[in-house]
């Protein structure tokens, strides 16, 4: 590839919460893109009035670019938006990159990669953190796993949306690892959700307990988005769904088993989003856990719509 990594062409699939800051940002900061369109138009049309192109298929994304960004919900998806008919091995040229920012089996994830080298195609894992206000902004974490070489070719265009960038290793292990954030990150949501449960049923209201561990030492930023939802009843402070979780820590639990190693805190986390999961749509955020763990143990933290239920 001879093209300098300011002029390389972009393409972009998968513009949804996330996507659609990144996309943004990319396009914004003198990148040319073009991206796949969706059902849902806005993200598209502002785009559009960005000077973003649109494809009609992954394949022309694929052939319009030289590194093809993906970020949808998880490996099935990435899986199809790749091998399936029209998808992104149809248009793929030598020499280009695809970089997956889904949530990803780390198997999945190399097994592409292996087919896409073969065709002389790099694939890097650059899955995210945070929330769609930091996409937007152009200060997600990115946590990548790519070879050095292509690392630092790609690594300018990963700059124009994400304010901290972690080389964790080679290909998979930004997948590895981000299913270890998410163990870390979930597990928190399964023990404040438990405790709130547990809380308010020997009388202490989410109010009470909230002023004793904020600003103490088990405070911190995941804790404070989380709690918006019972205390003040806003539901878009953290929004990621207990789908999401519950498909992630299937995903840590395969990887636990092919490493042979005990899982048991990961596999009761992922059970307590299994409950939430099969009782509720799909779109219920992680704070919501909490008041589904109260229904299950008889006590009521569903904040009113005004989010001032419950007084100290």
């Amino acid at each position: 590839m001879t093209t300098t990594a300011a002029r390389e062409n972009i393409g972009f699939i998968g513009l949804g919460l996330m996507g659609h800051g990144i996309a943004k940002n990319i396009v914004d900061k003198g990148y040319p893109l073009t991206f796949l369109g969706r059902k849902n138009r806005k993200p598209a049309e502002d785009l559009l009035g960005r000077g973003a192109k649109e494809a009609a298929t992954s394949r022309e994304v694929a052939a319009a670019s030289d590194i093809v960004f993906i970020c949808v919900t998880g490996s099935r998806e990435v899986e199809a938006i790749i091998r399936g008919a029209g998808g992104l091995k149809e248009g793929l040229k030598k020499g280009s990159v695809v970089i997956d920012c889904s949530t990803s089996d780390p198997t999945s994830t190399m097994a592409l990669a292996a087919e896409l080298n073969a065709l002389g195609i790099d694939y890097v894992d650059a899955p995210l953190s945070r929330t769609p206000k930091e996409a937007w902004e152009g200060t997600l974490d990115a946590m990548v796993g790519a070879p050095d070489a292509v690392f630092a070719r790609v690594k300018p265009v990963i700059e124009t949306w994400a304010g901290r960038i972690v080389h964790i290793g080679d290909t998979g292990d930004g997948h590895r690892m981000k299913l270890l954030n998410n163990f870390i990150s979930l597990g928190y949501a399964a023990i404040y959700s438990e405790a709130l449960a547990l809380a308010q049923k020997v009388g202490i209201s989410p109010p009470r307990f909230d002023s004793v561990i904020r600003n103490g030492r088990m405070d911190c930023g995941f804790y404070q988005t989380f709690m918006r939802w019972t205390l003040d009843g806003d539901r878009d402070a953290h929004k990621f769904s207990i789908a999401n979780a519950f498909k992630d820590l299937t995903y840590l639990e395969s990887m636990a088993g092919a490493a042979g190693i005990a899982n048991p805190l990961g596999n009761a986390t992922k059970n307590s989003f299994a409950t939430a999961f099969a009782a509720g749509p799909a779109e219920q955020y992680v704070p919501m856990l909490a008041t589904h763990i109260g229904k299950l143990n008889g006590v009521d933290l569903m904040p009113s719509k005004d989010g001032v239920k419950q007084k100290i």
